[in-house]
């Protein structure tokens, strides 16, 4: 005799009242505070800033005044549905059919099993994939557009695509309908608990919580290398780490981590901490902690950022260790300063930079990928208005912006698991720091995206002009080390190839694995990915196909050969180890400093 079903558990009274009060308490301040923002403010109509109306009016004029194209791509969808038809039948019989339409390999959201194996699942799953993928090539197709226009219509059309996947419906996601069945409806209500509590957080903006913050403290389970704070200024915390070897190479290693994130993506823990690993391997290493700024540094330039950034520490760290060379790393937009650092430096005859790693950095703005979306003219001069009267850009608006470039990982995965799942979000390091986002300085960042994203300026000799001094990064001659990841969304590594030809310096380009953050982050220890390399060319070719062309894949992490390439460098020069706190600087304060520290949705 078969033992009796179990039947789902009955929620707590208690609980459920509990949950009913929080959602009440809730809405009613929700709504209270959007009325008052509502008349403080007057009610406007919502402007069109991103161009994103105009484009999809000129791509609607475009596909309009072709009906044959329009009429065919109305057959081939009309003949997918027919073949998705016959295959559900085929299905129906009990017979084996091939799928019509199937998700990509990296598609997570179809991974439960009953998309597959449920027959209803099965043809709502390939309906959905077939219908987005004839409305992103239809859409993709139009000829006459302009560039922007282009760009505009097929990126959002992809974010409207992906809003309507029904993994994000409670009643098309077979992970919801169970959890409904067992829970008997109450992870709805904590769904709308959490939305509610994520509006208030985002002061009537939805602010999706992506992991458990109370989990994470800088310098205990995040940030973990110890050294101190030895130099500071308006812009900066420099940081020196303990060394872990009784010797360390003569020359000192300087990371210049973006501005734009918080540098501690390089010591996440102790396992896939680039910071430890360089320490580990015999290097004195120093970082920058970017000041995350308000409205008083609003007029802090692109120049302060060289002279009171990159310039200072190089300064600080040549005087805390005495010496007169080193070699330096700089990371996406680190990386860029990095460079114009170099040129400034080159123009001044400066030869303390001995060597320049650039990790996933552009300094050829040609190819911007996804973000180029968002950079026009007319988005800029939106941006700088907003920026003007504030001092600076937010950081949850930067943050929205990359989140938009991944949204089914970063969006849409924790709607369904925070909102129709009523699931807190797991805690997770990597989401900690991307949720820990920094402003922009009001006049840096329009000079930036002005002058190299919207201009490309920077591989221009002579065209920007740093406190006094013009630019030309064919007089950096310094070797280099590019790595760049197939995979980049933000930096596109044939972007990055183009950046690395401007340079007057040998270079080294290797192409790793995955993208911006994971390719980087990939310890030795995780064994993933793998990266490639062109032992073929004694100078870089002029394009990156012909690069890739020639170029061998390797297994394992690229920072292996990093550390073989900068110790042939160093020469094998090495001094007993420096403790930051015997330096001839003062040493300030414990890292990782107190700058890192102010978070904007938990301010120090």
């Amino acid at each position: 005799m078969s033992a009796p079903e179990a039947k789902p558990q009955l929620s707590d009274p208690k609980e459920i009242a509990s949950i009913y009060a929080q959602v009440s308490e809730r809405a009613a301040k929700l709504l209270k505070d959007q009325m008052k923002q509502q008349l403080s403010q007057g009610l406007h109509a919502p402007s069109d800033e991103l161009g994103i109306a105009h484009a999809f009016m000129e791509m609607a004029a475009k596909m309009l005044a072709n009906p044959y194209k329009l009429a065919q791509t109305q057959m081939e969808l009309v003949w997918d549905y027919m073949q998705l038809w016959q295959h559900s039948m085929l299905r129906m019989a009990g017979m084996h059919a091939p799928p019509v339409a199937e998700p990509a390999r990296s598609d997570n959201r179809f991974k439960d099993a009953q998309w597959q194996e449920n027959f209803l699942f099965d043809f709502i799953k390939q309906s959905y994939l077939i219908a987005s993928r004839r409305i992103n090539d239809a859409v993709g197709e139009v000829e006459g557009l302009d560039t922007n226009s282009r760009k505009k219509v097929d990126f959002f059309t992809r974010q409207f695509t992906d809003a309507l996947a029904p993994t994000n419906f409670a009643l098309t996601n077979p992970l919801v309908l169970r959890e409904i069945v067992s829970t008997k409806g109450e992870n709805l209500l904590k769904g709308l608990n959490n939305l509610l509590r994520d509006l208030e957080a985002g002061n009537g903006q939805l602010r999706v919580k992506m992991t458990d913050y109370e989990a994470f403290e800088l310098g205990k389970n995040v940030a973990t290398s110890q050294g101190k704070v030895v130099f500071q200024n308006d812009l900066i915390q420099l940081l020196q780490f303990n060394p872990s070897t009784k010797e360390q190479h003569k020359r000192p290693l300087l990371i210049m981590p973006p501005w734009i994130n918080k540098y501690y993506i390089l010591d996440l823990r102790e396992k896939n901490s680039f910071i430890k690993y360089a320490t580990d391997q015999g290097h004195t290493v120093f970082c920058i902690s970017w000041v995350n700024p308000d409205a008083r540094l609003a007029q802090k330039s692109f120049d302060d950022y060289l002279t009171e950034g990159a310039l200072a520490a190089i300064d600080a760290v040549c005087r805390q260790t005495g010496e007169k060379e080193i070699n330096t790393i700089g990371y996406c937009l680190g990386g860029t300063l990095l460079a114009a650092t170099q040129a400034y430096m080159a123009a001044k005859k400066d030869k303390r930079v001995a060597s320049a790693t650039y990790f996933v950095c552009l300094l050829d703005f040609s190819v911007p990928g996804d973000l180029g979306v968002f950079i026009d003219e007319e988005q800029i001069t939106s941006l700088e208005k907003r920026m003007q009267e504030r001092g600076f850009l937010e950081g949850s608006e930067m943050g929205t912006t990359f989140n938009m470039l991944r949204s089914n990982d970063l969006v849409w995965s924790f709607v369904v698991n925070n909102y129709l799942m009523g699931k807190e979000p797991f805690p997770f390091d990597l989401l900690y720091w991307n949720s820990d986002s920094t402003r922009m300085p009001f006049k840096m960042h329009s000079f930036y995206l002005r002058n190299m994203y919207l201009k490309n300026l920077l591989r221009v000799p002579g065209a920007i002009t740093l406190d006094g001094v013009p630019i030309d990064l064919s007089l950096v001659k310094a070797p280099s080390y590019f790595i760049s990841t197939v995979e980049d969304h933000i930096a596109p590594w044939k972007g990055t190839y183009l950046g690395a030809t401007a340079l007057g310096s040998p270079v080294r380009f290797v192409l790793g694995g995955s993208g911006h953050i994971a390719g980087i982050v990939n310890p030795p220890s995780a064994n993933k990915y793998g990266y490639w390399t062109n032992a073929k060319a004694k100078t870089l070719p002029a394009t990156p196909e012909e690069w890739h062309h020639d170029a061998k894949h390797h297994e394992g992490s690229w920072w292996n050969d990093w550390t073989q390439w900068i110790e042939t460098l160093n020469g094998g020069e090495m001094v007993p180890a420096r403790d930051p706190a015997k330096g001839k600087l003062k040493a300030l304060e414990d890292a990782p400093g107190s700058f890192v520290k102010n978070r904007l949705d938990k301010p120090a």
